[in-house]
């Protein structure tokens, strides 16, 4: 913690009168404090009842005067506490696991391990490299592997895209230039010597700016954290240095991970600029949509890869909770944060989660589950659902400008489930559970405004650039009124809603959904894979579709994306930046 941020920790403090503890009190923990005739907080009964009106509670005056003690007690044990310095990685002794008991995942992860790719047709190196900006990584490889083109050529066409365009989209952070050319021209050497890592060797990514990377800053997209550098590299930047990929830039995401504002901007969408990104993996979204990078790496708590992979066109993976390191990862909500691959293809993110999953040592959340991929597309012969009223609804009150374009969206999704039938799905009608998954939403606001508590108290979010009643500052402030009771209760009913969503997937293998889709809440909470890709465009935007799966079954869910892309044009419709 910087000497700043220390001299203005406490700013917003506790407020009471001191009284004497009774001499007569308990022993056991609170015996050095009776001993020492230490003052205990006082809390009035003005308090507790403007503090049971926040919680919907209703005692007996004598019941509030029986509480005043203990109440000032917590007091001072939350004083004595915040005099601890937590450092921001510190995780809480809690865990969450997708799985209940006893239904833990068999197998031994590999990651890294070679996968069976599809083929490639010959590629013809063009005049301008630019012209190779929107192919897939599957396609990159095979280039660079022949040595067709060497990693460095096609890092400078990258870097030279992302300095052309990256300004227009406020989607580039930091450009990490001299890192990546020392990283492309290894690459080559290492090809050139016989010695291929595999597909990923030599291509250009850019990076979520919440990854950690020694020696170049990671500022979560938020003004106090700016000219942040962390000496560490998180687990997925290791990995994917491992597997030879090369690092040309930390892209932009919604200060602390939420929507599309940063303090560089608002994340532009490379299909319209005159529309956002969606967030909080904006830059991530925007750069792999507009061909300035290979692949990029974002995360997601409630939305933040499917939701700009929809805004923006790319494919985007939502591992299982619990699949892919989070180590030198920005923390949001411990119970809920994946990190995932952003993509133009659907195989590409099967080539990038084959690098980044499975257990490091350092994330204790991390499962050992294998990753069973093979490139066959397959629809026919598995168990799909599909929520049929996400597909049907229109809500009555839209204006007729919105219907229009809501029309246009209705009509290319209808047109995507008759595809996926064509393409060998058997699709069955289903219903999310009825559980109130918005009564459990606030897990992840609390669990935020925990992480992020001493830049509340230390007024460090004045300086975030959104300000507004639905942001953090308001969020963090609100989250610290939320009793640990209702908190926890809020968990106990989360592990109701795991039973219900095993009890859906006992009976299909996936089930499809529009992208912005109402089970983004549940299945967020309860830990599922999502795949979200192209399903058409409507007012000149992408239309998306989401599969989701069985826990740690990504492997079905991106055969079954595969088997739509191939059956559609979608995939090779990109936006325009030079006109």
């Amino acid at each position: 913690m910087s000497d700043d941020v220390k001299a203005r920790r406490g700013t917003i403090g506790r407020r009471g009168f001191l009284r004497a503890a009774p001499a007569a009190l308990a022993s056991g923990l609170l015996a050095p404090r009776v001993a020492a005739q230490e003052e205990v907080t006082a809390v009035p009964t003005s308090a507790v009842e403007a503090a049971e009106g926040l919680t919907g509670l209703d005692f007996m005056p004598a019941e509030q005067e029986m509480m005043q003690e203990n109440l000032g007690r917590r007091l001072d044990n939350y004083a004595e506490l915040r005099e601890f310095d937590v450092p921001l990685d510190t995780e809480p002794a809690v865990t969450f696991t997708p799985h209940l008991p006893g239904q833990a995942p068999e197998g031994e992860a590999t990651p890294g391990a070679r996968l069976l790719l599809s083929p490639v047709d010959p590629i013809t190196v063009p005049d301008s490299l630019e012209d190779l900006a929107f192919l897939p990584v599957r396609a990159l490889a095979s280039l660079v592997e022949r040595r067709a083109v060497t990693s460095t050529a096609l890092t400078e066409m990258y870097l030279n895209r992302l300095r052309r365009h990256g300004d227009t989209l406020h989607c580039v952070v930091t450009l990490t230039d001299t890192l990546a050319l020392e990283q492309a021209r290894q690459a080559d050497a290492e090809i050139a010597a016989g010695r291929y890592r595999g597909p990923l060797h030599g291509i250009p990514w850019g990076a979520k700016d919440l990854l950690a990377t020694r020696g170049i800053r990671t500022t979560w997209g938020a003004k106090p954290y700016e000219y942040q550098v962390i000496d560490a590299d998180a687990t997925v930047v290791e990995r994917l240095t491992e597997a030879g990929a090369v690092l040309v830039a930390k892209l932009s995401m919604g200060a602390l991970a939420l929507g599309g504002v940063w303090f560089g901007g608002s994340t532009r969408n490379p299909w319209n600029l005159e529309r956002s990104s969606s967030g909080s993996s904006a830059g991530p979204g925007a750069a792999t949509a507009a061909g300035l990078v290979g692949f990029s790496i974002g995360t997601e708590t409630r939305g933040s890869i499917i939701s700009p992979s929809a805004a923006c066109g790319v494919t985007g993976l939502r591992p299982t909770y619990g699949r892919v390191s989070r180590y030198g990862a920005m923390a949001l909500s411990w119970t809920m944060d994946k990190i995932g691959p952003m993509c133009r293809s659907v195989e590409d993110c099967a080539l990038v989660f084959n690098s980044i999953y499975g257990p490091d040592g350092r994330d204790g959340t991390v499962t050992g589950a294998p990753f069973d991929w093979t490139p066959e597309p397959q629809l026919a012969g598995l168990r799909v659902g599909y929520l049929r009223e996400e597909f049907d609804q229109i809500p009555d009150d839209l204006p007729e400008d919105q219907r229009a374009v809501r029309e246009a969206q209705r009509a290319a999704l209808a047109a995507a489930l008759e595809t996926l039938r064509g393409a060998g799905a058997n699709l069955e009608p289903i219903e999310m559970p009825g559980m109130p998954s918005d009564a459990i939403g606030f897990v992840l606001t609390t669990e935020a405004a925990a992480a992020f508590d001493d830049l509340t108290r230390s007024r460090g979010i004045d300086q975030l650039t959104s300000q507004s009643q639905r942001s953090w500052p308001n969020t963090f402030r609100s989250g610290r009124f939320v009793p640990a009771v209702e908190y926890l209760r809020a968990q106990r009913a989360r592990t109701l809603l795991q039973r219900q969503m095993e009890a859906l997937m006992a009976d299909y293998d996936l089930f499809v959904s529009p992208s912005r889709s109402g089970s983004l809440g549940i299945t967020n909470l309860t830990g599922h894979p999502a795949v979200a890709l192209k399903a058409g465009f409507a007012d000149g935007m992408p239309v998306s579709l989401m599969f989701t799966g069985r826990l740690y079954d990504e492997a079905t869910i991106l055969r079954a994306a595969l088997a739509y892309e191939r059956a559609t044009p979608w995939r090779n419709q990109h936006p325009d930046l030079e006109g």
